[in-house]
């Protein structure tokens, strides 16, 4: 037990120092879990074993991933998108395999043999591609629909080869091998009619009912089950784990929970991405690699320029533009996860010889790692063939974040007061967008037509789905301190220059919030006290206009005239930071006061902190009267600051002791 819990922390804190090392040198972090494998394997260190349970493990993260892209899509998407998957993804995965094919046949392989490699070469990798495209924000863009599209055909184009490869190890014949395709297509059509009758009638109420607890716990636990429950029942059936995970997204990708569901899956796909990747590195012989460096940058040249060339052609004769096609070429060029499960089976079967396996192993871990860095340089190589004036105008899109809404208000929180915030803004004709965590109030406010999303606003994923960082404003309507903390600090790592208006019970934390970065703070007791004034004034015959100017005169002073109140003979029970307050203390001065005939400067109340807000002397009042005002017998001083300082205070100015 012990030698197991050091093998896995020795593989997390080397996971830690690369992951570290390599984004500071600007490399992306699938290299850094790479490294780790081959470290951490036995052609490396040898610190951690290969077992059937890692494997499996690192194996939800891909069904985690495909989860979540699942999510990004729905059924009328996916029906547009047909052509693409149906059309361009066969004609993809059929032609490049006869091509390979071809070429394998004239170094003298065997037709089993070219066959195996082919196919094996034909596939690309969903975890790489899919990984990168959602991190650059290039999922919904043509080049990335067009990769996606291809990529899910062969998902399902795997289970017909890993139902084909032993057949054909038999030698069982044509009819034997068409009769086990068509009873394999036959069961995907079932568990996929199965999963979607689920996904359509069941899940949806379920999250309904999980989501009304309003606890984030059991919404997450549910998230894992039912991404693994599709997983399993795939799996079952015999087809991929991550095709049951797609479908089970892509029918709650049509649901109000959309949103939560994906920020709620993402530590986990993370996490165990990190763990396939590791998985895949602990696979690459270095030693092998050095012994034949030369055939194997021979192989990944041939495999970059024949399968760009191949989905390039493909793709414009369906009318794709040219950079995109490009695009689309450079970002499937490499072999897929699923080809070390086809290596192994081909292995078994005798359909590869041990050495080709080293082979392709090698060339697979490699080309994954090349991916991230032809991708990041596709703009410039587009360029460079004159298919791109500006990649920096054309290319670049915000990452991870909805482009539904520009300019707009995010409203954090839709009750009473966002509501209310809302029937204003719509008028002006001010593009806003609420973000709830009450299903209820979601469902009825999306019935009434209201952009509202569903999901807790401290989480970074919901805000950017919001398009927090193109906002003009961001209003946060509940009041708990401890909340709207965590909910700033989420707006700020995402949008740090974003405008936040927070609404408060009282004003006791403005200084806490001006430093967080709040651009203004609304305390609502206060706020109410000055509606309650103006009625008064207004009521008791004082100008409107004259109402107006006091008014905003102390919003534009802070509400310094309300900062404290009369406490009585004892403090409101419903305040529980009452020593965090301060409030107002009525001081009546006799003749032999001490303060009598000195001035309010030389008392020096400052470096007390207590100030003096009015002065009534005789019939007449004065509002924060001045340092040099001199006090005389008779005069009633407002003292405002905490009560143990205003007691002291009012000692001081009647007897001269502190």
């Amino acid at each position: 037990m012990q030698s197991v819990l050091a093998q896995i922390f020795g593989l997390l804190l080397a996971a830690v120092v690369l992951v570290w090392l390599f984004k500071r040198i600007g490399l992306p972090p699938i290299l850094a879990y790479l490294a780790t494998g081959v470290l951490a394997g036995s052609h490396g260190i040898g610190w951690m074993a290969q077992s059937h349970e890692i494997h499996f493990v690192a194996e939800l993260g891909i069904v985690f991933l495909l989860f979540s892209l699942g999510l990004e899509f729905s059924v009328g998407r996916l029906m547009a998108m047909r052509n693409i998957v149906f059309g361009l993804g066969t004609m993809q995965v059929v032609v490049t395999t006869i091509v390979f094919m071809q070429i394998l046949l004239l170094m003298d392989l065997s037709v089993l043999s070219s066959f195996t490699i082919a196919t094996l070469m034909a596939l690309s990798s969903t975890a790489v591609v899919v990984k990168l495209l959602k991190e650059s924000g290039e999922l919904k863009q043509r080049r990335g629909q067009l990769a996606i599209g291809m990529l899910l055909f062969q998902d399902i184009a795997v289970v017909p080869l890993l139902i084909t490869l032993p057949l054909l190890a038999q030698s069982s014949g044509t009819e034997g091998i068409a009769w086990a395709l068509t009873f394999a297509l036959t069961k995907g059509a079932l568990v996929c009619l199965l999963l979607w009758m689920i996904g359509k009638w069941v899940l949806p109420k379920v999250f309904s009912e999980v989501a009304l607890m309003r606890t984030d716990e059991l919404f997450v636990l549910t998230t894992l089950v039912v991404a693994l429950f599709a997983a399993g029942l795939t799996y079952l059936f015999g087809l991929s784990m991550a095709l049951g995970a797609f479908l089970a997204g892509m029918m709650l990708g049509e649901s109000q929970y959309r949103h939560q569901l994906e920020a709620d899956i993402r530590p986990f796909r993370d996490i165990l991405m990190g763990l396939f990747f590791v998985t895949v590195g602990m696979q690459l012989d270095i030693l092998y690699v050095f012994s034949v460096w030369y055939w194997i940058v021979a192989a990944l040249a041939l495999m970059l320029v024949l399968k760009i060339g191949v989905i390039t052609f493909l793709a414009q004769l369906m009318g794709e533009r040219k950079h995109d096609a490009i695009a689309a070429g450079i970002m499937l060029w490499q072999m897929g996860e699923f080809g070390f499960v086809l290596i192994a089976l081909a292995t078994k079967h005798q359909l590869l010889a041990l050495d080709h396996a080293s082979f392709l192993i090698a060339i697979a871990v490699m080309s994954m790692g090349l991916t991230p860095y032809l991708i990041e340089s596709t703009p410039w190589l587009l360029k460079q063939l004159g298919l791109l004036k500006n990649p920096n105008g054309q290319w670049q899109q915000p990452p991870n974040s909805s482009t539904l809404y520009q300019n707009h208000v995010v409203i954090c929180g839709f009750s009473r007061v966002g509501q209310t915030i809302a029937r204003f803004l719509k008028p002006e004709a001010i593009e806003y967008v609420a973000v709830e965590s009450n299903p209820i109030l979601v469902q009825e406010a999306k019935a009434a037509g209201e952009p509202v999303i569903f999901g807790h606003v401290k989480q970074k994923d919901i805000l950017k789905s919001a398009g927090v960082e193109r906002a003009r404003l961001v209003i946060i309507t509940f009041t708990g301190f401890e909340h709207v903390q965590i909910v700033i600090d989420a707006i700020k790592q995402i949008a740090p220059d974003a405008k936040i208006l927070v609404r408060m019970r009282d004003d006791s934390h403005l200084e806490a919030l001006k430093e967080l970065g709040v651009t203004e703070m609304v305390p609502e007791t206060l706020e109410a006290s000055l509606m309650l004034v103006s009625h008064v004034l207004s009521m008791s015959g004082v100008p409107m206009s004259r109402i107006v100017r006091r008014v905003s005169k102390e919003r534009r002073n802070r509400y310094q005239f309300l900062h404290g109140f009369f406490a009585g003979d004892q403090f409101d029970s419903e305040e529980n930071n009452a020593e965090r307050l301060e409030y107002l203390h009525v001081i009546a001065l006799p003749e032999h006061a001490f303060a009598v005939a000195k001035n309010i400067g030389e008392l020096g109340l400052e470096k007390r902190r207590v100030s003096v807000r009015a002065l009534r002397r005789q019939d007449r009042e004065i509002e924060r009267p001045l340092l040099h005002t001199i006090l005389l017998a008779g005069d009633i001083l407002v003292l405002q600051g905490k009560p143990r300082r205003v007691e002291r205070v009012e000692c001081y100015l009647l007897d001269g002791t502190d």
